[in-house]
């Protein structure tokens, strides 16, 4: 077994991590931080020296028994004889404290264990008052648990300092005790907040049924997950809903219908049966069938955003963008709420060592993520505000860009027009009504190259317009056309014009103007929505600038010189280019930047692009680069890579993925650090896993 590192935080005062964990106990709202484990150290040779650390951990089960134990584990990585901040420390673990938040009844987990000594079990509620433990607390806390681990592992927004993830059920085992404990408090799953798609957490819509549904995918235990339900729905039936959406999942695609039928016929304004039912027509390409599911879910469910989404996605297929984006207009959003993640003390220092084994040679020299990453980067790069989209919004902007990636943007531009009142527009209509000669819009409206939409939804390159790479006005004058080839989008109309409410403004009466095709034309459209606006505004940006990127590409092509850009240049625009549904410019840019060093951010995008092109060898390598990178920062448990890994499994087989990773130059520990998805293969019996212990 490949051995791992414990990342430590030093404090400047021992306790001061546990003692903000809980003032900050009354500020969660979902399902809390990740686990906190603090070690109180005294050095063995003086035995005054005392040291307070603490790291964070997932994964871990929340029995007394295990938290002890893996307490223990940590007197002998850290503990005596270890090379603590580059140099050679002789400390002992007196006391180790682990904390884990239960979200159910909002209390605190703690777990004091004295090495060697006593262990002690408590909870800490949100007033800091010390309650007893009891089994239902203790339930509560372990399913809260795994499902932080299962939520938590691949979440960019928990990539926090000295964060260890562990997987939470690895066997059988581990798996009955999980589906035991969930199906007691399944139906208390709204209490653990949801998605941020998701307005308001229901019976179906929450963390619970996610990292349900999550386990279920990584695992392939689907019959498992199956068998439970059908528990659960003889006195709750509407998870007949996720029953269907798992009975899919695993292709019993009769089963499910069946199943939808009979229950939309006792619930027929369920949103959950409408949207699975709407999901697996889509999935048909009866886009007629799935217009009418999605309304009557949009019906059922007008507050959240989910039915509104499914149906924008629907228009789309149906070359309907007209009421695609009418509809997307229309789509109830709220603002993205922040994680559960409190402020920590200042640190007086952090450890981060590098563990002994599993890490190839190029990440040695990685620095830790997010270091240095914005030094020698353009700033229009930076500046960049679709990355960070969160929410409803980020999920909208996805809409969008499915949009433009079917019109183009010049056909999106004319449908908005089409649609929704723009502002010089509606001051027309104004100036007419008024007696007024009408205004012409400005010039620089009608301006539209042609091969606008094709540069930037097809991905194509135009003709570069300089004559030679050494002009620097040339250079200048290029950057300009190419700006210009992706026209600004005209600003709609404000809703305060309209109503008359903005200071020199006044309203315009439409009923006492004479009918005209302008007006009855006027009188058909909609207000734009600012949020939609302002996402418009956010896609231009981003096609500008990938606009540039592209010139920029092809001239120096054909002057035949290379085109140099930083490493996290070359990050920024392969996620641009995957956002705007390129993705062989994505994957030039993303193997352009590990041209130059490792680069975890590149590898996932280079990992998704295989994963469409199903790709065997891109795919396995990538996971393995990626797998000895998280090894490097203390993640052991990444789902999106055991599902990847899973999928080659279910198609090559586990011995010819074994006998490709043990064919390459990798070294021998990192051949063993891949062997635990193997170890998942056998636990869980996927699909193509052959039980040849030679190959091991």
């Amino acid at each position: 077994m490949v051995s791992a590192a414990i990342p430590e935080i030093q404090e400047m005062e021992i306790g001061e991590a546990v003692n903000a964990r809980t003032a900050a106990l009354a500020s969660f709202h979902t399902l809390g931080p990740p686990d906190l484990v603090h070690l109180t150290k005294v050095h063995t040779r003086t035995g005054a020296k005392e040291a307070g650390t603490y790291h964070y951990v997932t994964g871990i089960d929340t029995s007394s028994a295990s938290i002890a134990a893996y307490l223990n584990t940590l007197t002998y990585a850290p503990g005596e004889g270890q090379i603590w901040f580059g140099k050679q420390h002789y400390w002992n673990i007196q006391t180790g404290v682990y904390c884990c938040y239960n979200a159910l009844s909002r209390v605190d987990l703690r777990v004091w264990v004295h090495i060697p000594g006593s262990v002690e079990a408590f909870v800490v509620n949100e007033q800091g008052e010390k309650r007893p433990l009891t089994d239902q607390l203790i339930l509560e806390t372990y399913v809260c648990a795994v499902l932080r681990a299962y939520l938590f592992a691949d979440d960019e927004d928990y990539n926090i300092t000295a964060y260890r993830r562990f997987n939470p059920i690895p066997n059988a085992e581990a798996e009955e005790k999980f589906l035991d404990a969930i199906s007691k408090v399944f139906v208390r799953g709204w209490q653990l907040g949801s998605d941020p798609e998701v307005q308001v957490p229901t019976l179906l819509n929450n963390n619970l049924t996610t990292a349900f549904l999550k386990y279920l995918e990584v695992t392939g235990r689907y019959t498992e997950g199956v068998n439970l339900l059908e528990k659960l729905r003889t006195k709750t039936p509407e998870f007949s809903a996720l029953l269907a959406r798992v009975l899919l999942d695993m292709d019993e695609e009769v089963k499910a219908v069946q199943l939808l039928h009979d229950n939309i016929k006792l619930s027929p304004r369920d949103p959950n049966l409408l949207d699975v039912q709407t999901k697996f027509c889509m999935s048909k390409s009866r886009y007629d069938f799935a217009l009418q599911t999605a309304k009557r879910a949009v019906d059922s469910a007008p507050s959240e955003f989910g039915p509104w989404a499914r149906l924008v996605k629907v228009y789309i297929k149906l070359k309907d963008f007209q009421s695609a984006l009418l509809t997307l207009n229309s789509c109830p959003m709220f603002p993205y709420q922040n994680v559960d993640l409190h402020r920590m003390p200042v640190a007086q220092r952090v450890h981060l060592p590098i563990p002994g084994e599993g890490v190839l040679p190029e990440i040695v020299s990685d620095g830790q993520p997010g270091e240095n990453e914005n030094t020698s980067v353009d700033t229009a790069l930076l500046r960049l505000p679709a990355a960070s989209l969160r929410g409803t919004f980020a999920r909208a902007y996805e809409l969008l860009i499915e949009i433009v990636h079917e019109t183009g943007w010049d056909a999106l531009l004319k449908y908005r027009s089409r649609v929704f009142i723009m502002e010089e527009e509606y001051r027309s209509i104004k100036t007419d009504t008024n007696g007024s000669t009408k205004k012409a819009p400005p010039a620089n409206r009608s301006r539209a190259d042609s091969n606008a939409s094709h540069i930037a939804v097809n991905g194509r390159t135009p003709t570069s317009r300089r004559s030679s790479l050494g002009d620097a006005s040339a250079e200048k004058e290029n950057e300009e056309n190419n700006e210009s080839d992706i026209v600004k989008p005209e600003q709609s109309v404000n809703a305060a014009i309209i109503k008359g409410s903005e200071e020199n403004h006044t309203a315009v009466d439409l009923s006492t103007v004479t009918a005209s095709p302008t007006v009855s034309s006027f009188r058909s459209k909609r207000l734009c929505e600012r949020w939609l606006d302002n996402l418009f505004m956010v896609m231009y940006e981003d096609m500008r600038v990938y606009t540039i990127w592209r010139a920029e590409v092809a001239h120096y092509r054909s002057q035949q010189v290379a085109y140099h850009k930083s490493l996290r240049e070359w990050e920024i625009l392969g996620a641009l280019a995957s956002r705007l549904k390129h993705p062989e410019e994505a994957f030039e840019a993303f193997n352009q930047a590990l041209g130059i060093r490792f680069s975890a951010k590149a590898l996932r995008g280079m990992l998704d692009y295989y994963s469409e092109k199903n790709e065997i060898a891109g795919i396995l390598h990538t996971a393995v680069k990626l797998t000895s990178y998280e090894h490097r920062w203390f993640k052991e448990f990444s789902p999106s890579l055991i599902i990847a890994i899973k999928k080659l499994v279910r198609e090559e087989g586990s011995q010819k993925l074994r006998n490709m990773i043990q064919g390459s130059d990798y070294p021998t520990s990192v051949i063993d650090l891949m062997d635990r998805y193997f170890d998942l293969a056998e636990q869980f019996s996927w699909p193509g896993f052959e039980d040849d212990d030679d190959g091991k």
